[in-house]
């Protein structure tokens, strides 16, 4: 709120009347689109108009609320809410604005606002518009406001139009540069000291730790968040809150392991507002987003990515008791697929700690209990692993091409059901088309009636409408597998790095096993024997001769 020093020719703080008085309220408004109008709507524009329309008219108590940058779809406006609070208190005798418009583009709000004005007596003049209420309101302002609220959607359309085109040709849409890279939208640059914090971040979730637990280490550790870092280094923070400058939460760290940034990759339209009405923002599904890969310098390698995005998938809740097992949501039950949940108290021993399946319920459940001792399941785990590793290190090449000649059949196999479904697809869209022109002819004709037509039409529309939507699935897997190929080289990389495997830790466990299929225990000779199925990272199931030749 300000006054106007004639004295000086500036504008100074405003203080209200003491003899409670009421004011004459001059409100101006500019946003981001409104700048395109030039130098006549400005700030300064709009607050000399005004001024000198008061002092023509010999006006009182004159004092002036202004919102610069803000939107007129949009009355959550700093300046605009001061004034409001002031109509409250009955301290307003009239608001003047220079045109309508600058007091705001949502036609249903200003004629709210507009009732309001005038249930608590204040006078509101558009000067520019030639809008009194004093005087009566006319139909012609109903039509500003319809134009009004035109405007902003228009413009909104068209810039919309702009970042769609400029997302889908590769350009950076965001602004802001993720934590870890230094540059600007057209350039990013790793920054090494940060690079390390995100490599820590996700060395952590790979050895088994959820975000709340990794934020807990950086927070003891005294390592800068990203936002009191960026502040550290003299880089700008829009809108930044004073915080703790090691205050690191959870949400921050899975926003960090989330983002594909980190690959090298550009990610644009993850984010849209609900409407050029609403500063909404709705996060948008991974397959509405463009991703386009290669175009900066990658801090995280895509293996030790996607690994992690498996675990944040298959969180790892900690029980009552805090205890958290490294084979949490890895174990999945043979049977009914579900996973095995882990069971444990603060009175059991090691040795009684236990997955069982999630349908099993006590008995009353879909399946079977499907039950193994933590302790017997690191024991399988590690020697298969051993086993593996033992293989690879002696007959690395044997190894290599018994994988890839199992992926080949498993990948030929998939591929043949798949070009097939494919080829039928396709064959019965234009057979579709040749039904419809017959249907069209035979109610032409009179053969068919209107009814039974629109019946017959529908269901073909319908079959033909999921065919086409099939087809670009079934396209789309094609091209993935065309392209795609067991990762030898890094699993055997992997195993190069373990060739003294002593023990099992959550690292080792999350970079070589992707899934362990718990089977049913088998009673029939007399003796519990139980099948666990290990899939690993990179390769899948290890096939059954290599393991019996290691």
């Amino acid at each position: 709120m300000w006054q106007h020093d004639k004295y000086s020719n500036t504008f100074v703080p405003g203080v209200l009347p003491s003899d409670g008085s009421q004011i004459t309220a001059c409100y101006t408004r500019l946003s981001q689109e409104d700048e395109q109008d030039g130098d006549s709507g400005s700030i300064l524009n709009q607050r000399d108009f005004l001024l000198k329309y008061c002092t023509d008219l010999r006006l009182a108590n004159v004092f002036f609320f202004s919102d610069d940058g803000y939107s007129g779809v949009s009355f959550d406006r700093p300046g605009f809410k001061e004034l409001m609070d002031l109509v409250e208190q009955g301290r307003v005798k009239s608001i003047i604005v220079k045109d309508h418009s600058r007091l705001g583009r949502n036609r249903l709000a200003v004629g709210l606002l507009m009732e309001r004005f005038e249930d608590s007596g204040v006078r509101y003049i558009a000067v520019a518009d030639g809008i009194d209420s004093e005087k009566g309101l006319d139909d012609m302002v109903a039509v500003r406001e319809l134009f009004n609220e035109f405007y902003p959607r228009d413009t909104s359309k068209k810039i919309r139009a702009v970042l769609t085109s400029k997302g889908n040709s590769g350009q950076r849409l965001c602004t802001q540069v993720p934590y870890g890279y230094t540059g600007n939208k057209y350039g990013w640059e790793v920054d090494d000291e940060a690079a390390q914090v995100v490599r820590e971040i996700f060395r952590l979730c790979m050895n088994g730790l959820g975000p709340m637990q990794i934020a807990k280490r950086l927070k003891a550790a005294q390592i800068l968040t990203p936002t009191a870092y960026k502040l550290q280094r003299g880089y700008s923070v829009p809108n930044h809150p004073r915080e703790d400058p090691f205050d690191w939460d959870s949400r921050l760290v899975a926003k960090i392991l989330d983002r594909m940034e980190y690959l090298g990759c550009t990610v644009n339209f993850k984010t849209r507002k609900k409407s050029y009405k609403s500063k909404k923002t709705l996060v948008l599904p991974p397959e509405e987003r463009k991703v386009f890969e290669n175009t900066h310098p990658a801090i995280i390698d895509r293996e030790t990515w996607e690994r992690v995005q498996e675990l944040r998938k298959n969180k790892r809740r900690p029980t009552k008791t805090g205890r958290q097992s490294m084979f949490s949501g890895l174990l999945y039950c043979a049977d009914c697929g579900a996973k095995l949940h882990y069971c444990t108290t603060v009175s059991f021993e090691d040795r009684q700690n236990h997955f069982v399946c999630s349908n099993y319920k006590s008995n009353t459940g879909t399946c079977s209990a499907h039950f193994i001792r933590e302790v017997i399941l690191y024991d399988i785990v590690l020697a298969d692993l051993r086993d593996t590793i033992a293989y690879v290190r002696d007959y690395e090449q044997e190894f290599a091409q018994a994988v890839m000649d199992k992926s080949y059949a498993e990948q030929r196999k998939t591929t043949a059901q798949k070009r097939r479904e494919l080829d039928q697809a396709q064959r019965r869209i234009p057979q579709l088309d040749t039904l419809f022109q017959r249907l069209y002819e035979d109610n032409v004709s009179g053969k068919l009636s209107d009814e039974r037509y629109s019946k017959l039409a529908k269901g073909y529309e319908d079959e033909q409408r999921e065919l086409t939507e099939r087809v670009k699935v079934l396209q789309a897997e094609l091209d993935e597998a065309q392209g795609k190929a067991v990762n030898l080289d890094r699993f055997i990389s992997l195993v190069h790095e373990n060739l003294e495997l002593a023990e099992l830790t959550p690292k080792i466990v999350n970079e070589f096993i992707r899934r362990i299929i718990v089977y049913a225990p088998d009673k029939s000779s007399g003796k519990r024997t139980q099948k666990v199925k290990i899939i690993y990272n990179l390769i899948g199931d290890v096939p059954k001769h290599a393991r019996k030749t290691a």
